[in-house]
């Protein structure tokens, strides 16, 4: 019989019926549809077979008048297991709550190991962790997946390059690596100052070696600035020059804002879907199609489960719909010129070093076009211009 399997979990008796007239018996079953099947033969007037649990009450009304008597030899099914097991529910109970106590506990965090950095960035690495409940006794359903939890790290600390987040069994792994910060070293080798770009000098502070420039001179890119040469003619000494130059520099930012901009805006307005997925079925345990969006953003979590060292093929996965409107957003010129100006200094800003200071700011030109305001700015900025030049023995 195909699938034979899969009827038994709804029960089936394995029968004997003794008496005269089975082919009659067996006939009248085929008449009232009572499926049988591994029908033997034992003797003359007796036969064994198998039938459905849930036909045994047809089965004795078509006997009645056949003169024949049946007898049950083995239950076999589902209904027979469960009144079997309720006589031992304590055996039952007990297991099926090990079993959930031990699923579990495969199924939390029970360590996690940062690698790549030094104790004072794992302690920050594992302070991050802590604040979105990432920790130590933590359910692996509730805590972000790893992209998540890398995305969060990388936005909160900058003394980190990349890190690596990694599920093994109930470990989180985390490998960071870390940026590299210039040590910034006193050097003893003889060189110069000289200018990166060309400025007019604000300021000077000479530490160690000989000035040739004053404030308000005008340089340009490799002019000396502090000479690592020292001392009377005849009597001169190399050292390595040091200090700190000034100087006022001057940038250009052409930025084009338009003034009619369409984009999308989540409203804050979500459902949620929840899957059990088995192998290929998946079984929704809790949704909310009441609202539905014409326009959304689909986002797809999905967390596996695992049984001590294995992994399940179960799969829990969560599916959220967000919703998003089209806004059209509408500058007058003067908001438009605003805007443009705003980008362009934090652009700039950018692109200099962390020590320099915006000292002043122009409108160029400014233009109507095409439904776009252009603004050409020009900037003043205080930084330091000097840096170090060896001095090669025969200068």
């Amino acid at each position: 019989m195909k699938n034979e399997w899969m009827y038994r979990l709804s029960g089936n008796l394995r029968i004997r019926i003794v008496g005269k007239g089975l082919e009659r018996l067996l006939n009248e079953f085929t008449r009232r549809g009572i499926y049988i099947w591994s029908v033997r033969r034992e003797g003359e007037h007796s036969l064994t077979c198998y039938m459905f649990l849930r036909d045994l009450r047809h089965v004795r009304i078509a006997m009645r008048k056949s003169g024949c008597k049946l007898y049950i030899l083995e239950r076999k099914g589902a209904p027979f297991w469960v009144k079997a097991s309720w006589k031992n529910s304590g055996i039952v109970v007990g297991l099926v709550v090990f079993i959930c106590i031990v699923f579990l506990l495969s199924n939390m965090v029970w360590r996690i190991e940062v690698t790549g950095g030094n104790a004072e960035t794992e302690h920050a690495v594992r302070q991050q962790l802590k604040k979105i409940g990432v920790e130590r006794g933590a359910l692996q359903f509730v805590v972000p997946t790893p992209e998540a939890i890398q995305k969060t790290i990388m936005n909160n600390m900058d003394t980190i390059t990349w890190i690596g987040v990694e599920w093994r069994g109930t470990t989180l792994y985390c490998q960071v690596v870390e940026k590299k910060q210039p040590k910034q070293t006193e050097s003893h080798t003889p060189q110069h100052l000289v200018a990166k770009k060309k400025a007019v000098i604000t300021y000077m502070f000479v530490e160690q070696g000989q000035a040739v420039v004053e404030v308000h001179d005008h340089v340009v890119p490799g002019q000396l600035l502090v000479s690592g040469f020292i001392g009377k003619e005849g009597q001169t000494e190399i050292v390595p020059a040091r200090g700190q130059i000034l100087g006022e520099t001057w940038y250009k930012s052409t930025v084009v804002v338009p003034m009619k901009t369409t984009f999308y805006m989540f409203t804050g307005k979500k459902r949620e879907t929840h899957y059990l997925r088995l192998l290929s079925w998946k079984i929704p345990f809790f949704w909310n199609n009441k609202d539905q969006f014409s326009q959304f953003e689909k986002q797809v979590d999905e967390k596996t489960f695992r049984f001590l060292t294995w992994t399940l093929p179960v799969t829990y996965e969560k599916v959220v719909w967000r919703e998003k409107e089209i806004v059209v957003r509408e500058y007058s010129y003067d908001e438009a010129k605003l805007a443009a100006k705003r980008i362009a200094r934090e652009q700039l800003k950018r692109n200099l070093p962390a020590d320099a200071t915006i000292q002043g700011e122009k409108v160029l030109h400014e233009a109507k076009e095409n439904g776009k305001v252009k603004v050409e700015m020009h900037y003043q900025v205080i930084e330091n211009i000097a840096i170090p030049q060896p001095i090669i023995q025969g200068d």
